[in-house]
């Protein structure tokens, strides 16, 4: 009953940050430059059928008024179409966001592998050469950008070694396992970042969590140091490493829109950057809408593993 408590409050707290993210998008679409029903129409287009068209979009309503209308039908799966080819938006999303999804995954697992063991090790390993190899490389690994190393990435395993395939691989639906191959280096560029600040908070966690009476009360009754470290202290440390995870798939969704630009992936953050080039409207609010929500269930769920991890946290 407890965890249901913090999941319904957590669903509360959520809607207005939706309607707050998807309202922002929604409005400042309507300051770009430009008309959706000449873009469609062509610029010699009359101002009867141009006048038309808006009619069908429902461009000749007020803002509020057209916002209602979508994000109502947005919350019961229908996102409208597109102005170009009328194909429903809510198919375009479905057909793109298994890529995404798995590219995103694949890259917080990777930063997971990489960065959890690495601040533990460093933690156990205080103001030694590894600490400080580690403390240094993650600070490189945070300032380096994710497209450029993306870029180098490509230069070196796809073009010089060809070891992996370069951009523009083939789809999930034709080729699954060359599409998966073809992912093993987007995630890495775009999982470096994360891995690097998850071995920054958890070492800091971790040198906290050794240092407690608890801990040497542990090492004061025999037993071993790995139980030690890796059942007791890293439980202890755990809820800034659930932390760090819920804000990484928030950074994970927006880095995609890079990542995927520079490897020629056919996800939603490539297809934001066509739709805003085409002014879609519809397109845009529809990825923002399930960026949204996808960050507002990694945000729940994160409120109901810190009561599972400490139940001293009151609901």
């Amino acid at each position: 009953m407890k965890i249901l408590r913090v999941v319904g409050s957590s669903v509360l707290a959520a809607v207005p940050t939706l309607i707050l993210a998807t309202l922002i998008v929604f409005l400042l679409q309507r300051l770009i430059p430009g008309d959706p029903a000449i873009a469609i129409a062509g610029e010699y287009a009359t101002p009867e059928n141009l006048a038309r068209i808006r009619a069908d979009l429902n461009l000749d309503q007020p803002w509020y008024s057209q916002y209602l209308s979508w994000i109502g039908g947005a919350l019961t799966g229908d996102m409208g179409t597109t102005f170009q080819s009328g194909e429903p938006i809510a198919q375009l999303i479905a057909q793109r966001l298994p890529l995404t999804g798995l590219l995103a995954f694949f890259a917080l697992m990777f930063a997971i592998l990489i960065g959890l063991p690495a601040g533990v090790f460093a933690a156990q390993r205080v103001d030694t050469t590894f600490d400080r190899l580690l403390t240094t490389s993650a600070t490189f690994g945070i300032a380096i950008p994710s497209f450029w190393l993306g870029m180098m990435l490509i230069s070196l395993f796809a073009l010089t070694l060809k070891w992996l395939p370069g951009p523009g691989g083939a789809s999930l639906a034709d080729n699954p396992s060359q599409a998966l191959q073809g992912l093993v280096l987007p995630s890495i560029a775009l999982g470096l970042v994360g891995a690097a600040e998850i071995a920054r908070q958890v070492r800091s966690a971790m040198i906290e969590s050794l240092s407690s009476d608890y801990i040497r009360t542990h090492q004061a009754k025999g037993l071993p140091q790995r139980t030690i470290v890796w059942k007791h202290a890293l439980r202890n440390a755990s809820l800034p490493f659930a932390t760090i995870i819920g804000i990484q798939v928030s950074r994970l969704i927006s880095g995609a829109v890079v990542i995927e630009a520079v490897f020629g992936l056919s996800g939603i953050g490539s297809l934001a950057v066509s739709a805003t080039n085409q002014r879609e409207y519809g397109v845009i609010q529809a990825v923002v809408f399930v960026a949204a929500m996808i960050i507002l269930i990694t945000n729940v769920l994160v409120e109901v593993s810190y009561r599972l991890l400490d139940p001293r946290i009151k609901s």
